[in-house]
């Protein structure tokens, strides 16, 4: 019977895995970026985002075009901080079979320059895929309005 159930759960993953659509995968890059995000994983966060990408942070002050600018930003938010990225309300829209925006609400709550930090903000990452991965091509945050 423990074999049985076992196999289920493998064809239920395998099924489920091989029926997963543009959203779905697109979507998954944004778990990897709340989850990198979530640990202070530079590295982790980086390589989600095409080289070709565009940024702007919730702190951005210019337009961020190069992995290198990606790497300072995320290197000056986390460094010496501890954040969490929470996902909140979503959106998922599939513009193309290789591209998809996925719009919604976070919460990033934690410390910042030891301070207590909870804000809440809307956020847009368009991802595309580029040969046979889905990077982020456009990451957009920015705080909720009072």
């Amino acid at each position: 019977m423990r074999a049985r159930l076992s196999t289920v759960a493998l064809l239920i993953s395998i099924s489920s895995a091989a029926n997963a659509g543009p959203k779905e995968e697109a979507f998954q890059v944004v778990e990897k970026w709340t989850k990198a995000f979530s640990e202070s994983d530079v590295d982790g966060i980086v390589k989600l985002y095409a080289a070709d990408a565009v940024m702007l942070g919730t702190g951005s002050k210019a337009l961020i075009t190069s992995p290198e600018g990606i790497r300072k930003y995320f290197e000056g938010a986390l460094r010496n901080n501890k954040l969490t990225a929470a996902l909140g309300e979503r959106s998922v829209l599939q513009i193309s079979d290789t591209t998809v925006v996925v719009t919604g609400l976070d919460t990033i709550i934690g410390v910042y320059a030891d301070k207590p930090l909870n804000l809440a903000g809307r956020d847009t990452f368009v991802i595309a895929k580029r040969a046979a991965d889905w990077q982020i091509v456009h990451f957009h945050r920015s705080a909720m309005p009072n």
